[in-house]
């Protein structure tokens, strides 16, 4: 084989560790004193091994380690010195703090992708737009608090809740909270922190009136659908024209959302409610915003735009292994839970980078399946992706026989 410039020194998962620096790993371990009573296995050592079970869909302990095993010779590429026990693992995953997982996800995303502004009053919608959602995981057991009915037997299987603050230009969750199944949706709010000029999409299921007020004050343009409970009274209706009425807008009115009666607990506040038909589904909606000069399509469209948060649902998923947890209490859930959304923020950054270069463009179950298959292999990431094809042209195709004749023809 001739020499290549695909061909490298490092396997795949060491190209992928190397965008985690290793001074912001040391610096958060010695913050949340990760290493205490520590001997061999390291904080690094655990993220390498969950990083590695998140990438390969390992089912148990005994399948990560076995492969951590399987390749015993590369370990020094991915900063190892050995391979763990079962029991080690698992008694990581239940003393070290899930919350230095945490804590390395959010600083990997701003290191990434940077820091929020403290306004974003110039930027097109997309650059403003912010998605807020949750999506629960079953689990085996009632190790989290889960939701939902009791089964037959009296029990009722435990859940975690992702709480997830997504940025639409990015397509990526810049804050995530990790919860127990039955926490209602609304405790999420009061953690946010958003620029000045953002514009946010939820669904009704966060309908809390101290959260909106909050926003309004703080110049951030709030978007949500209108729960069925809600008390308003109309104030003003607006004109919708024969074009705006086409495309399904059926009601545009200013309303004062509230009670009256409670409103020394939850203030009054004029909204905007849109009425809307989906001519595609039939189904009509009832928008609410407290933008009261913007287009009434364009709080439809921007609505729209939440179900984005649906697909990176989906992405995480069906590309990592949610199903089977290596640990049976809450400490182990979240650590996997954390490792597995650290891989997927690697993988969208490789994808990123090459996607930049407009030259080939990958979606992301190829590209995750493609480092799934080759983690371990000597081979360029960046290079091989932006030019398959080369990668196959430097083998020979008669490759020369270094044998020596015993008789001479």
């Amino acid at each position: 084989m001739d020499k290549s410039t695909f061909f490298t020194g490092q396997p795949i998962f060491t190209q992928l560790l190397s965008l985690i620096p290793r001074s912001l790993v040391q610096r958060l371990c010695r913050e949340y004193n990760c290493d205490r009573y520590c001997k061999k296995f390291t904080t690094y050592d655990h993220l390498v091994s969950m990083l590695f079970s998140s990438f390969h869909h390992c089912s148990s302990l005994r399948e990560l380690i076995t492969g951590l095993q399987a390749n015993v010779h590369r370990l020094k590429h991915l900063g190892l010195k050995y391979t763990p026990r079962r029991s080690t693992l698992a008694d990581a995953n239940g003393r070290r703090t899930a919350d230095f997982f945490g804590t390395l996800f959010h600083k990997l995303y701003q290191h990434h992708y940077g820091v929020l502004p403290d306004s974003l009053k110039n930027k097109s919608i997309r650059d403003r737009l912010f998605i807020i959602d949750s999506t629960t995981i079953s689990l085996f057991s009632s190790v989290m608090a889960g939701m939902g009915c009791y089964g037959n037997n009296g029990r009722k299987k435990g859940g975690a809740k992702a709480h997830m603050l997504i940025r639409a230009k990015d397509q990526l969750p810049c804050f995530v909270h990790l919860s127990d199944a039955k926490e209602n949706d609304k405790a999420f709010l009061p953690k946010l922190t958003l620029p000045k000029g953002s514009i946010v999409v939820m669904d009704r299921g966060y309908n809390s009136y101290k959260p909106l007020i909050k926003w309004t004050k703080q110049k951030v343009m709030w978007v949500t659908r209108l729960h069925p409970s809600s008390v308003w009274s109309l104030q003003q209706s607006l004109t919708v024209t024969e074009n705006q009425r086409q495309q399904g807008v059926l009601q545009d009115a200013i309303i004062a959302l509230g009670n009256p009666r409670t409103a020394h607990l939850n203030p009054v506040q004029s909204a905007r409610l849109i009425c809307f038909l989906d001519n595609d589904t039939n189904k009509e909606f009832s928008f609410i915003s407290n933008n009261l000069t913007i287009s009434a399509l364009t709080i439809a469209r921007i609505y729209r735009q939440r179900w984005d948060i649906e697909l990176l649902f989906k992405r995480i998923k069906s590309n990592f292994n949610l199903q089977d947890f290596l640990g049976d209490n809450e400490n182990a859930i979240k650590i996997q839970l954390w490792c597995g959304l650290i891989a997927d923020l690697l993988i969208k950054v490789v994808k990123d980078r090459v996607d930049k270069n407009r030259k080939r463009k990958w979606s992301f179950s190829n590209l995750a399946s493609l480092i799934r298959q080759h983690l371990t292999t000597y081979i360029n990431l960046f290079a091989f992706l932006t030019y398959p094809e080369r990668a196959m042209l430097q083998y020979c195709k008669n490759p020369p026989v270094h044998q020596l004749q015993l008789y001479l023809t």
